[in-house]
């Protein structure tokens, strides 16, 4: 059967190739360390799955409206004015079936044939993929390394044409960590603003910064600067329910509206009882939430140290989410190969440790390492890594 054009330049997500790998040489009884998944290693708090429980209880297993149940975005415009001072009205509020989907169903809704969107790199897998099943035609811009690769207002100034309909901003980064600055936001927002550009601004990491560091929103900038964004969320992340699926967008009404009406005939609603178990999260206790970003920010301190240990790898220290993206390329010429994507299946293939290359991302140098495990499997998957590179130096 021959399909669809829209799906034959897919590129399969790398995270989930290498994660499927990692899986497989597990069930075959390889002791593989896989540090490829983009999860907390943490159940969901308990007072949320109970919450879950007590829907069912009490019958609440039927269709939701489609862009999600009033309490939920209730509890959402909550966490917005408590946790950046933004204000937004229900109907400036979409649930999804994951910060994914809230991603796919916005770019189905803002773009048409042609339009370009402007994604820095590194960059998630999934954003040029999305944008080119919209119709849309993504236009990288290189993050450099030397400025935590982040791009520069100079940057995307030089790539906007009369075809530019949006920017994305992911901060903190998947992959790199990194986090942007209000001042560097700013000044990336005066862009937007004199060129009428969209800005789809990804938060999903937004409760995991370390050492300091904080995250702002764009959107909390300025009137115009909010009324140009649509923020991405969710809370996959911040509290460990990534497969509850449940995201949202925050944003213009008639784009809201948009998405609603889309998700009608695409999901009817994301899940009832996992909407629940949402509210629950934001209405709750928040010590979960900190408990498990002080045992990420603990093991990054640790694992940080003893990568940078290693011959050949180079690292920008990430200063969110649970990820580091080290330059591997050195390394895998001490080791004797051309290029970073062999390098990662040597690793996964002989020392048993399963990285992402970063190819995946957009940057082809660079691996991605997620922390997202026990502070003793990572310092195993070190030691590994470690190994691995002394066997492979004497012998080239």
């Amino acid at each position: 059967m021959k399909l669809a054009k829209r799906v034959a330049s897919l590129t399969p997500s790398a995270t989930l190739a290498i994660t499927a790998k990692a899986k497989e040489l597990k069930a075959a009884g390889y002791d593989v360390i896989g540090l490829g998944a983009g999860e907390p290693d943490f159940n969901t708090p308990q007072h949320i799955m109970d919450a879950a429980v007590q829907a069912m209880n009490e019958g609440h297993t039927k269709y939701t409206p489609s862009g999600g149940l009033a309490g939920l975005k209730t509890e959402i415009v909550k966490k917005f004015e408590r946790d950046q001072g933004l204000r937004y009205e229900p109907s400036e509020i979409i649930v999804c079936v994951g910060a994914k989907h809230a991603l796919y169903t916005l770019f189905q809704v803002i773009l048409d044939e042609g339009d370009e969107v402007v994604i820095p790199t590194p960059y998630w897998v999934s954003y040029p993929e999305q944008v080119k099943l919209a119709g849309g035609v993504p236009v990288y811009v290189e993050g450099l390394e030397e400025n935590e690769f982040k791009i520069t207002p100079e940057q995307l100034k030089s790539v906007i044409t009369d075809r530019t309909k949006a920017v994305i901003i992911n901060s903190p980064s998947n992959p790199t960590g990194m986090i942007y600055t209000e001042e560097e936001l700013r000044a990336l927002g005066e862009i937007c603003l004199e060129h009428d550009v969209f800005i789809v601004s990804d938060e999903i990491y937004e409760k995991l910064v370390y050492d300091g560091h904080r995250h702002v929103s764009i959107a909390q900038l300025s009137p115009e600067l909010k009324a140009q964004t649509v923020i991405i969320n969710g809370l996959s992340k911040s509290h460990s329910m990534t497969g509850w699926r449940i995201g949202y967008a925050a944003g213009n009404k008639e784009i809201i509206r948009a998405m609603t009406d889309l998700a009608s005939h695409s999901t009817s609603n994301p899940t009832s009882i996992a909407q629940y178990a949402a509210i629950a999260a934001y209405s709750g206790p928040q010590e979960p939430v900190e408990q498990m970003r002080q045992a990420f920010e603990q093991r990054l301190n640790i694992i940080y140290e003893k990568l940078i240990q290693i011959p050949g790898f180079t690292c920008v220290k990430p200063q969110g989410a649970f990820y580091l993206f080290p330059n591997a390329r050195q390394a895998a010429a001490m080791a004797g190969y051309h290029h970073v994507d062999e390098f990662v299946t040597a690793l996964l293939e002989e020392a048993k440790v399963a990285l992402v290359p970063g190819s995946g991302f957009g940057a082809p140098d660079n691996v991605r390492l997620s922390y997202a495990t026990s502070l003793d499997v990572l310092e195993t998957a070190m030691e590994r890594i470690q190994q691995f590179m002394e066997q492979r130096v004497n012998r080239v």
